[in-house]
């Protein structure tokens, strides 16, 4: 149901740091109006007290005065990728320079901008990506060789627009790399981002069902595997756990964590290659699926414990595992009512991965649960709360 006009005047309040006498003095409203507005006693008032006070808080009256509901907050970051979805999906090829692309040319252009698929540079991501996708696009017309690369560049689109909760065009770019994958393992990698993108779509028979019929496929002999073999089964092991556990299969989903701790056991190592990130894997990831799988079960001490015995070298700061794992010991603290623990996890987050975090919901909805049970807020709270996006 949709908040009431009190209850986003409050919250509002809360992240502007203001109480409720001074918003009185700031906005002329009176005290008690605000105190009855905030308590329910009034279901509403006039429009032009509504903007008095929208005009102290600093946000639209129509903030105060309707419920967004469901919908995606405002500046939402969804709309930097408006142009990355018409470059997947427009069919009329845009008129680029004279000299058309080489193969030579676009490899040194993917390559360049592997760095910023891997430490989620997503502005500048926005700006290289239209271009690139042509490119590939009209190489591919005409080179054998560029079928190879422009699937290698949809397989990272698609993460990428997965990771930022496009749907529908990773749906598109995971579908055009499957289609040109150069061999099983790339393949594989490509299925394994496709399992991803179905659980954040919260269609898990679908995802256990995807992941199982690959892990059965490609499963190596793990005493002669090599380490991108051993990777590729890996993950998708792990995305029939992440599917099974939230599918209320707590059997299934510990069997297929126990099998990809044999693959990085086996791995003896964090494999990471340095021109395919989406591949790395080893001891320390399982590790962090584990807690990942322990929060999902509602053992958030357990989280917190696992967590304690997590290598802080072996990942980069910047890995979106690492990330996502410190996520889910915000969470653990929430759940604790360790708040403020809650909040350094989070601002540490903020500070390795700046753009990241603003697209993880997950991020929010946890910082929303802190605010929400805290009378009021530090002006470290509301600074991190503007940053991620929690909603007014």
């Amino acid at each position: 149901m949709g908040a009431t006009f009190g209850q986003r005047l409050r919250d509002v309040r809360k992240r502007r740091g203001l109480s409720q006498r001074e918003l009185a003095a700031v906005s002329g409203v009176s005290l008690s109006l605000i105190r009855k507005l905030e308590q329910a006693e009034r279901d509403g008032t006039r429009l032009e007290t509504a903007h008095r006070l929208a005009v102290a808080l600093r946000v639209p009256t129509t903030q105060l005065v309707s419920d967004r509901g469901d919908g995606e907050p405002e500046g939402s970051p969804a709309d930097q990728w408006e142009a990355v979805r018409r470059a997947l999906t427009d069919t009329v090829r845009v008129p680029g320079p004279e000299e058309p692309p080489t193969l030579t040319g676009v490899r040194a252009a993917l390559d360049s901008a592997l760095p910023l698929f891997s430490t989620d540079r997503y502005t500048e991501l926005g700006t290289i990506l239209p271009p690139l996708i042509r490119d590939t696009d009209a190489l591919a017309e005409t080179d054998p060789d560029g079928k190879a690369v422009r699937a290698r560049l949809m397989q990272l689109t698609g993460w990428l627009l997965t990771q930022t909760r496009q749907f529908k065009a990773a749906h598109v770019a995971l579908e055009r790399a499957l289609g040109e994958a150069t061999d099983e393992l790339h393949a594989a990698t490509t299925v394994s981002t496709q399992c991803w993108l179905l659980l954040r779509q919260g269609k898990l028979d679908a995802a256990r069902e995807l992941a199982t019929r690959w892990a059965d496929e490609v499963e190596p002999r793990v005493s002669r595997a090599t380490p991108a073999e051993l990777s590729a089964w890996g993950w998708l092991l792990l995305r029939h756990s992440a599917a099974s556990v939230r599918d209320n299969r707590p059997d299934e989903a510990d069997q297929a964590l126990r099998l990809a701790h044999s693959a990085a056991i086996a791995m003896g190592r964090e494999f990471a290659p340095e021109k395919d990130f989406l591949r790395a894997l080893g001891p320390v990831t399982v590790k962090l699926k584990r807690a990942e799988n322990a929060l999902i079960a509602d053992r958030p001490d357990h989280v917190l414990q696992l967590a304690e015995r997590v290598p802080t070298s072996g990942l980069r700061p910047t890995s979106n595992n690492r990330n996502r794992h410190l996520l889910d010991v915000a969470e653990a603290n929430v759940r604790l009512r360790r708040y403020a623990e809650a909040v350094d996890v989070l601002e540490h987050v903020r500070t390795v991965a700046p753009q990241w975090l603003p697209n993880q919901r997950y991020a929010q909805d946890i910082l929303g649960r802190v605010i929400e049970r805290r009378r009021t807020l530090t002006p470290g709270m509301r600074s991190l709360a503007d940053a991620i996006g929690v909603p007014l």
